[in-house]
């Protein structure tokens, strides 16, 4: 079988930051698939799936009731590795464009206090498999030792 693109990234050399996984088109529409990877592969512990079921849960509900871009959302859910999260959005994007999201959204995520969204037996089908505090702590972790000081090199997969 052909090895798909996401295989193909060097996951040796890969930072934390903000990729442009791939760009899909349907007929004339561009779909712009990020990478937003929270950990370096293979060399630090990935997010438990506690904290990245909730960090889910609010990324998809702040994404999709951005004032100005929720039409533009298409889909924002985890990796299977738990290294970070893909959001796929309309249009041709680059990572600098959604930057002022991506902290947005951060910043919402790691300072969130109350109920998950989405967390009940009626709305989620694992909706006790969450940690609300540990899902603060990586989007902080994230923001302030990423996303706020962004180097070129945490937005182009390495060769």
């Amino acid at each position: 079988m052909k090895k798909i693109a996401s295989f193909t990234i060097n996951h040796l050399d890969l930072l934390r930051g903000i990729y442009i996984s791939r760009k899909d088109y349907c007929g004339d529409h561009c779909i712009t698939t990020f990478d937003i990877r929270m950990k370096e592969p293979n060399r630090e512990p990935v997010i438990n799936i506690a904290e990245l079921h909730a960090l889910e849960h609010l990324g998809a509900t702040f994404l999709r009731n951005d004032p100005v871009l929720s039409d533009e959302i298409v889909y924002f859910g985890p990796m299977g590795c738990r290294t970070g999260f893909y959001l796929l959005m309309k249009g041709e994007r680059t990572p600098e464009e959604i930057m002022p999201l991506i902290i947005q959204l951060y910043t919402f995520m790691a300072e969130y206090n109350g109920e998950v969204p989405g967390a009940t037996p009626r709305d989620c089908g694992n909706y006790l498999d969450m940690n609300l505090p540990m899902a603060n702590y990586e989007a902080k972790k994230f923001l302030t030792e990423v996303l706020e000081n962004i180097q070129p090199e945490n937005m182009v997969y390495p060769k």
